[in-house]
C-alpha cells in the first residue's frame, strides 16, 4: 500500500492516484479477480504490464486512474478495493472523458464501489472540471450496468461492435452523467 495522499474520503472508502509502488497488491487482487473480471475486463496482473497500465494514467494528460481503498478500523487507507479510470479526457468546450473501472473479488458486492465512483464523479465534475462522463458497458454486464445506473447515469444508446474485447469486437450500451445530473453525496 502506497502512502499517497487520499484525494477524496466517504465513510467506508477513499480514493488516491495510482502509483508504481502499489503494482504488488494491485496485481495481486487482479489475479485473485480473473473469474469476477471476465469476459469484461483484463487488467494487469504482472509487475511488467502493470507498469504500463499505470504509467499511462500517472503520465497522459487525458488519463486520470484512481484507487479505491477500504477504509480501516482507523478510518485510513486499507486494500485496493477497486479502481476507476478516467479515459480520453477532452478538454475545451466539451469537457469530457470515458470510465473504465473494475472491482476487486474481496470487495464485489459490498457497496464499496458505488462509493468510490461517487467520490470519482465530485472529483470530475470539481477539480477536474469535467462536464459529462460516459460509460460504454457490454449489455450483459448486470453488475457494471447497476453501478452506474446507481449513480445515476442515463442510457443515452447502444453501438454494436464498439470495443475489441478478448478477442471479437463487443456491442456496448452508452451510459452518461452530466454536472447537472450529479445526485448530491
Amino acid at each position: 500500500m502506497s502512502d499517497t495522499h487520499h484525494l477524496a474520503e466517504g465513510p467506508r472508502t477513499t480514493i488516491r492516484p495510482f502509483t508504481p509502488g502499489d503494482a504488488d497488491e494491485f496485481t495481486a487482487r487482479a489475479r485473485e479477480s480473473t473469474a469476477l473480471h471476465r469476459p469484461w475486463l483484463f487488467p494487469p496482473t504482472t509487475p511488467e504490464t502493470y507498469a504500463a497500465y499505470a504509467g499511462a494514467l500517472i503520465e497522459d494528460p487525458a488519463r486520470a486512474g484512481f484507487l479505491v481503498c477500504e477504509r480501516d478500523a482507523a478510518g485510513g487507507a486499507g486494500a485496493i478495493a477497486g479502481f476507476i479510470n478516467i479515459n480520453n479526457i477532452v478538454a475545451g468546450a466539451f469537457r469530457c472523458g470515458a470510465l473504465g473501472y473494475g472491482a476487486f473479488a474481496h470487495a464485489a458486492g459490498r457497496g464499496l464501489m458505488g462509493e468510490g465512483l461517487g467520490l470519482v464523479l465530485d472529483h470530475a465534475f470539481g477539480p477536474l472540471g469535467l462536464h459529462r462522463l460516459e460509460a460504454n458497458v457490454q449489455p450483459d454486464n448486470e453488475r457494471s450496468i447497476a453501478l452506474v445506473r446507481g449513480a445515476g447515469f442515463r442510457l443515452e444508446g447502444y453501438s454494436p461492435d464498439f470495443l475489441h474485447i478478448d478477442g471479437a469486437w463487443r456491442d456496448h450500451e452508452r451510459w452518461a452523467i452530466t454536472a447537472e445530473m450529479r445526485r448530491p453525496a
